[in-house]
């Protein structure tokens, strides 16, 4: 179980919005003057409050400090899905118009036709598992006010 600490910000019936901290590790790494990432780190513009709904059976008050968690197998899944696939469709469109004999125009159209076709496939499969509790992230426990850190 992957687990992060938060803070109740809105509770609704069997779930709570949690805001959590991000947290960067752009000051311990050794390219952060070449990277994308550290210079929005420098400048602020990145966010670094997250919001989560996180299902509960806990009687919670907006400010309770808590600790949220997600299985590992389902951001491992998640990862695949939203990574792999849209690459997997671009590769394939493309070997598929390639094989046909179509010139390089044709193949690239292709690819990126492919590739729309699978993030639309993700698209459509993060849709139909929005709602399953058995995907949503979980309030494992409450956290004593003195143990909580500052939101």
């Amino acid at each position: 179980m992957i687990e992060e600490q938060g803070r109740v910000v809105a509770v609704e019936p069997g779930a709570v919005w949690v805001e959590t901290l991000r947290k960067s590790t752009c000051s311990s790494c050794s390219v952060k003057a070449g990277c994308g990432q550290g210079l929005l780190e420098q400048i602020g513009a990145s966010s670094r409050r997250g919001y989560v709904r996180a299902l509960s059976n806990l009687q919670l008050r907006v400010g309770d400090a808590v600790m949220i968690g997600v299985r590992e197998d389902l951001l491992v899944r998640g990862s695949l899905l939203v990574y792999l696939l849209p690459l997997l469709g671009l590769f394939s469109a493309a070997v598929l118009v390639e094989q046909m004999g179509a010139s390089e125009p044709w193949v690239i159209l292709g690819a990126l036709l492919g590739f729309l076709l699978a993030c639309c496939a993700v698209r459509w499969r993060s849709r139909i598992t929005a709602g399953d509790p058995a995907l949503q992230p979980i309030v494992l426990r409450a956290l004593l006010a003195g143990a909580a850190t500052a939101f």
